[in-house]
């Protein structure tokens, strides 16, 4: 049984002509530069050159990206939304490569202008050809606009949309406003792929709840979901962010809320509701590995895939996926059997539930950025046994957001109760201490160390043996750990998974 076929051939978006003589010059010495500072990052061992060399290279030609793109065969795709880019972009490459697609892609998530500068040029000869057929891009929402600008995708995902960085993005409609003009862009000859448990996400492609003025997109849309398995809540989380209609900001009302807001939903005041699925979740059990068993129903027919990474969440992260890859042709079709191969084999991204061998003791990595990412983390933690030794670092740099009100929104006092010992740390160690606080947190239970090497080995030495040290971080507090793991030999530099 072959799995799917769709509209967009591989390798089919037309070449242009190149630039001028000097242009060209100007854009090969760039794209040079970017070749030569990523080989130069890794055998210093500074680095994966996953961010310099786009940074380098854009220096040079700022108009290297649009370049790379205008000469390139490869078709494109761009993946953005608040949460599940990096993993969703993992489990796509899977599928397509399952499929015959060569890829290149920013696959450690550096995905700002710099890290997708980067991905491109390392994957472009000196005349910026590429020799992969998909270009596959996981995306900033702040750095989006850009990026679809230059590149001129033919597939463009948004996977959600959650409350994240207000002040780098803003509050959820000015995220949508932004997205919409993005998706209202595209062409016809372009695929837009959304989730449609999502109320704002949905109303993207006709402008739903935007002051501008509302002229559907152009593009073909593939709307992916959960149907109600009788299994989700009635009433979305607390913390949930979207729960008016985007149209007439009216309750929603749930069949079924599977993930925050996410779920299948309708407005009793306009009688808005959740659009037709074309890829759509019909079944799903947990299976003995603790992922899920999951049945997706696609344009093609059934799909039965083992997803083997836990959590409702990468349910989504697989739905949107094998959604993805249904608006693709392949060079050979996609066996059910390659599929689930592929599927089967997807390792979770660093620091998503990552679990490492520190020395003697087990470490679960987890990264954690908005109250809903945390608070489905969290459900996945206590839903392990015994008493959990927590290490919980944070800090307010640029790229982790400087607001940490959304920290009240998280289901701490869910893991009080489970709590064997606590060493927090970051630039904002005290106020997270604060939060733990107020939860209900034994003080004694507390330690507050700043820096995250020295809170790391105290907390190493939590755990009694047998136990694991759960470890939830902010980006940068991430890297940071994980670089301290990495000096020591117990995980694999990033880029290099």
């Amino acid at each position: 049984m072959h799995v799917m076929s769709g509209t967009l051939a591989a390798g089919a978006r037309h070449r242009r002509t190149p630039p001028p003589a000097p242009a060209q010059a100007r854009f090969t010495l760039a794209v040079a530069a970017g070749k030569a500072a990523g080989v130069a990052s890794r055998a210093l061992g500074r680095g994966g050159g996953t961010s310099f060399p786009g940074a380098l290279a854009c220096r040079i030609d700022p108009h290297v990206l649009r370049k790379v793109a205008a000469v390139s065969n490869a078709s494109t795709v761009v993946v953005t939304g608040s949460n599940g880019k990096t993993t969703t972009c993992r489990m796509l490459a899977a599928l397509a490569q399952a499929g015959g697609l060569k890829i290149t892609q920013n696959r450690t998530g550096s995905n700002l202008l710099q890290g997708v500068i980067s991905a491109a040029v390392h994957g472009a000869d000196l005349l910026g050809r590429m020799d992969a057929e998909l270009l596959l891009l996981e995306v900033d929402e702040g750095t989006v606009r850009r990026v679809v600008r230059d590149m001129q995708p033919d597939v463009f995902m948004v996977t959600n949309i959650f409350r994240d960085q207000l002040d780098r993005f803003g509050e959820l409609y000015s995220m949508a406003r932004m997205l919409q003009v993005v998706v209202q862009s595209l062409p016809s000859s372009a695929t837009v792929v959304l989730n449609a448990d999502d109320p704002l996400v949905a109303s993207l492609p006709d402008g739903s709840g935007s002051s501008a003025a509302s002229t559907r997109t152009a593009a073909r849309v593939v709307r992916y979901g959960i149907r109600d398995l009788g299994t989700g809540r009635k009433i979305p989380e607390h913390s949930a962010d979207t729960i008016r209609c985007v149209r007439c900001q009216h309750a929603l009302t749930y069949r079924a809320v599977h993930l925050s807001h996410l779920g299948d939903y309708s407005c009793p005041g306009c009688g808005t509701s959740r659009p037709a699925l074309d890829v759509a979740v019909s079944a799903m059990r947990q299976s003995p590995d603790g992922g899920s068993d999951v049945t997706f129903d696609t344009p093609a027919g059934p799909l039965v895939l083992r997803v083997p990474l836990a959590g409702v969440h990468n349910v989504y992260n697989a739905a949107a996926a094998v959604a993805c890859v249904s608006a693709l042709t392949l060079p050979r079709p996609l066996e059910v059997a390659q599929a689930r191969l592929a599927m089967a084999g997807v390792r979770p991204a660093f620091g998503r539930l990552e679990e490492i061998q520190a020395g003697s003791r087990l470490v679960t990595l987890a990264f954690v950025k908005n109250p809903t990412s945390y608070n489905t983390t969290l459900g996945e933690v206590l839903c392990r046994p015994g008493r959990k030794h927590v290490l919980a670092a944070h800090s307010n740099t640029v790229v982790d957001g400087e607001d940490f009100a959304w920290l009240w929104d998280v289901d701490i006092e869910a893991l009080v109760p489970q709590l064997a010992s606590l060493t927090v740390s970051g630039t904002r160690a005290e106020e997270v201490a604060l939060r733990f606080k107020y939860a209900g947190a034994d003080p004694s239970l507390v330690t507050v160390i700043p820096d995250r090497t020295a809170a790391l080995q105290v907390a190493l030495t939590q755990p009694q043996p047998g136990e694991a040290l759960h470890i939830f971080a902010g980006y940068t507090p991430m890297r940071e750990l994980r670089s301290v793991m990495q000096r020591r030999g117990w995980v694999s530099p990033s880029w290099e998974e």
